[in-house]
């Protein structure tokens, strides 16, 4: 999931080399924290939220084919 994340996120932004994925184990399943550029923090939230949430989307759908529980969260 860390990797398929990556790869989308650094194909939106304009400063790939600056996006980061983080990994964390809760209780509810992973917690995948997506950290970018600050100019580049539109590109990967979209208009209205739209590119965002079709990132959880293809995330979540993925993690339910293999079984997990991963959330994404786009942080400042």
């Amino acid at each position: 999931m860390k990797e398929l994340l990556l790869y989308m996120a650094k194909n939106l932004v304009d400063n790939p080399d600056e996006v980061t994925v983080t990994e964390i184990e809760t209780e509810d399943g992973k917690v995948l924290e997506l950290r970018v550029a600050e100019g580049d923090m539109g590109k990967v939230i979209g208009r209205q939220g739209r590119i965002a949430k079709e990132i959880r989307t293809i995330i979540k759908t993925v993690a339910l084919r293999t079984g997990d529980r991963v959330s994404v969260e786009i942080m400042d």
